[in-house]
């Protein structure tokens, strides 16, 4: 089986296929221990109470470390939500504070939730409408990494090839990650991920099975499917991982857990591959 890990720029082992949490409301311990149990290594979350419940990631993590999973066995991921992406009335920090506040008190938020010191990706929800703000907000993140308390940094959210150059260049600490809703309005990030492969930085896709029933219905995902006794889902969390994409899968069934895990014991030939990309368009 090949390694289910890869290391990022920044020097983190990070999971090929991470759970997500969101919309898992009081669900989410349950579903991440078993998640976890099942054989995930990676979490994904954001300190944004609208869509994530960090504290319950954080009930789960100390039942996980009584039965011999330990924090140090796990890829953790949180994010820096802006004000206007959270609930007026469950703001995890206090929404009149300077910009670096704001992060500064999220994160230490996300701390107290996760019963954690350290992230090993923290990423920005989604990039300001002005850059001066943004890179306020990133240079507060690149404060917590320079402290050691973040390992590595990253964005979500960004369809737009400027505005990641944008960010890119003016940063210090350069991201190494970016999660984007992986979907056809977008093509499915082409340019986008070109452009992050030669900058070394690893493309994340959420929304992939919601997003892309025609994928799935694919005559040809199909006949994969029947050729290697797996399912459309499993090929294509399969072939995105040969195109070095990292999935995000946020099912609630133990049996689709088991199964995605399974996508490490066979892999695709290059044609095949080849064949898939033509189904992207």
């Amino acid at each position: 089986m090949e390694d289910t890990f890869v290391v990022t720029s920044a020097g983190v082992k990070m999971p090929k296929l991470i759970y997500g949490t969101a919309w898992k409301k009081e669900r989410t311990a349950e579903l991440v221990e078993k998640a976890i149990r099942c054989g995930f290594r990676g979490i994904d979350t954001a300190c944004q109470p609208k869509h994530y419940d960090e504290a319950g990631i954080g009930a789960a993590l100390v039942k996980l470390n009584d039965q011999g999973i330990t924090r140090d066995q796990l890829f953790i991921q949180s994010k820096f939500t802006p004000a206007d992406g959270q609930d007026p009335l469950r703001t995890p920090y206090d929404p009149t504070a300077p910009l670096d506040e704001q992060v500064r008190q999220s994160f230490a938020t996300s701390q107290k939730n996760l019963g954690i010191t350290t992230l090993d990706s923290l990423l920005l929800h989604s990039p300001l409408r002005q850059i001066k703000d943004m890179m306020t907000i990133w240079g507060a993140m690149e404060d917590l990494q320079r402290k050691g308390l973040v390992k590595q940094l990253g964005i979500s959210n960004c369809y737009d090839l400027t505005v990641l150059k944008n960010l890119h260049e003016a940063a210090t600490v350069k991201p190494t990650v970016v999660q984007n809703r992986f979907y056809q309005e977008t093509t499915y990030d082409k340019a986008l991920r070109k452009w992050c492969n030669t900058q070394g930085i690893h493309y994340q896709g959420f929304w992939t099975l919601t997003a892309n029933p025609h994928l799935l219905t694919n005559t040809y995902v199909k006949s994969l499917a029947q050729e290697f006794k797996k399912t459309p889902v499993q090929i294509l969390f399969r072939f995105l991982i040969h195109l070095k994409i990292t999935p995000l899968t946020g099912t609630s069934s133990e049996q689709h857990m088991r199964e995605d895990i399974d996508i490490f014991s066979f892999e695709l030939t290059q044609d095949q591959v080849e064949r898939l990309e033509f189904a992207l368009g």
